[in-house]
């Protein structure tokens, strides 16, 4: 079976039943997008000018003018998303992807989205943090009938304030967002917002989870809590693009949060303000710096920062383990065990058997451990210096100086200039066994002062 065909038989033979080729011939064509890659912005082809956002390994859906109305068609359907190179995941999502793609409106607009069910159940759209009729926010049973397999839904409001918003079902929610079912919505200002600044580049990404067996390509639909794939917009380190920026640019990056846990986001070299939430925009006298923003379940955070300091800098969640690949919570810990002697024996009974963590977990990037087929490696990616040792939810924010406004390809690693490099010490090394003064006043058994050896001096290199 192709991956595409993935949940989608049945679904797909009761939508060519179900829709006839002249009710479709009535919508506006669906557009399908298979490249996991980030997308150049969608520059307003007509209706209100706007600035377009780039969506993190995504894009932004076309619609057509109507009588002076926006029109969108969406699909869900089942998908395959390359969450990293070779590791493929089936999912369900819209238009060919999970995320499904970002939908930019303006202000004021008239917004008509036609939603195409081809799955194998019923399902809806909710319009997560928009203002609008009661019947057409997407809670099936409670505003709407459930959209049946094969049938195609119309929703129709005015976007009535600016902001940065999701999309997501109210229709058998556990399994449909569990398989990766989510989008962004974003409705620009109509015009200059007193609490919204101009800002040279804007991007938007969510943040996803996934329950992923080694070796499988379906998540586990009723997990909770043992996550084991984190990803920003459906991708892993190293396959999550970086954010570009030009020196001294003023940049804005969008963040929703559709997983099962918070996740507090972490820039490295820069201080930001939040600028946004999914209520709207913050006020200028309720805003503060910060360098790290928690992200919780169900919500956006919007933050801007002046791209001020070039280099490559980190970007990730920052709890720990939301950075690493594919793992097994139930490891346990082997630091300080030691295993020589054992691994030949261990491995004439379990051939794949890899020694592991003997040291702590910093060897497995450069391991070539074997892995079950489909299987994302717990860590891997390599930088200018070596491994990186990170997965999952990380990336990069690389500003560069002359960088052209519209570009937004990577520029390559950071050329740090002659002397800004952390290096290696070169003087008298630490003796272990070297007896250590103690500061006046501590207790026996408290932490002690290495005294220098003579001589040893601290000169820089």
């Amino acid at each position: 079976m192709q991956r595409r065909q993935f949940f989608s038989g049945a679904a797909s033979a009761v939508a060519a039943a179900a829709v006839s080729p002249v009710a479709m011939a009535a919508l506006p064509e669906p557009v399908i997008q298979t490249s996991a890659d980030t997308a150049a912005p969608l520059a307003p082809p007509n209706g209100r000018p706007y600035q377009p956002v780039v969506t993190l390994n995504g894009w932004t859906l076309p619609w057509r003018m109507n009588a002076g109305v926006k029109e969108f068609h969406l699909v869900a359907e089942a998908v395959v998303r390359e969450v990293a190179p070779g590791f493929f995941v089936n999912m369900w999502g819209y238009n060919g992807q999970s995320p499904g793609p970002t939908i930019e409106v303006v202000e004021g607009d008239r917004v008509r989205i036609f939603v195409t069910n081809r799955l194998p159940e019923a399902t809806t759209v909710h319009w997560h943090g928009q203002r609008l009729p009661n019947g057409m926010d997407g809670v099936g049973g409670l505003n709407q009938p459930h959209i049946p397999p094969g049938k195609t839904f119309v929703y129709e409001f005015d976007a009535r304030r600016p902001g940065t918003f999701m999309y997501h079902p109210h229709s058998d929610e556990m399994v449909q967002m569990a398989m990766g079912m989510m989008g962004l919505w974003i409705t620009h200002p109509k015009g200059r917002h007193p609490q919204i600044a101009d800002v040279a580049r804007d991007y938007a990404f969510l943040l996803s989870a996934y329950a992923v067996e080694p070796g499988a390509m379906t998540p586990r639909v009723a997990e909770m809590t043992d996550f084991n794939i984190w990803t920003f917009n459906s991708r892993a380190f190293p396959a999550i693009t970086p954010l570009v920026a030009g020196l001294g640019e003023r940049v804005r990056i969008r963040v929703g949060n559709l997983t099962m846990t918070n996740h507090p986001i972490h820039i490295h070299g820069h201080e930001f303000e939040v600028t946004g939430t999914d209520g709207g925009p913050v006020p200028r006298s309720a805003r503060w710096p910060e360098v790290t923003t928690d992200v919780a379940v169900g919500q956006m955070r919007q933050i801007e920062l002046i791209a001020d300091e070039p280099g490559d800098w980190a970007f990730h969640c920052h709890k720990s383990h939301h950075t690493m690949g594919a793992m097994g919570h139930d490891v346990p810990t082997m630091i300080g065990v030691e295993h020589q002697g054992l691994v030949g024996k261990i491995q004439k009974i379990v051939p794949d058997y890899m020694l592991m963590g003997e040291r702590g977990m910093g060897d497995m990037g450069a391991m070539q451990m074997p892995l079950p087929d489909n299987t994302f490696p717990m860590m891997t990616g390599k930088g200018p210096f070596g491994n990186i040792e990170m997965g999952g939810m990380f990336t990069s924010f690389k500003v560069r100086k002359g960088l052209a406004a519209q570009d937004y390809r990577d520029p390559g690693w950071y050329a740090q200039p002659p002397g800004t490099v952390a290096y290696e010490w070169q003087g008298a090394p630490l003796d272990a066994q070297a007896p250590r003064q103690t500061l006046p006043g501590t207790a026996p058994g408290a932490p002690s002062v290495h005294k220098p050896a003579a001589g040893s001096g601290h000169a820089n290199h």
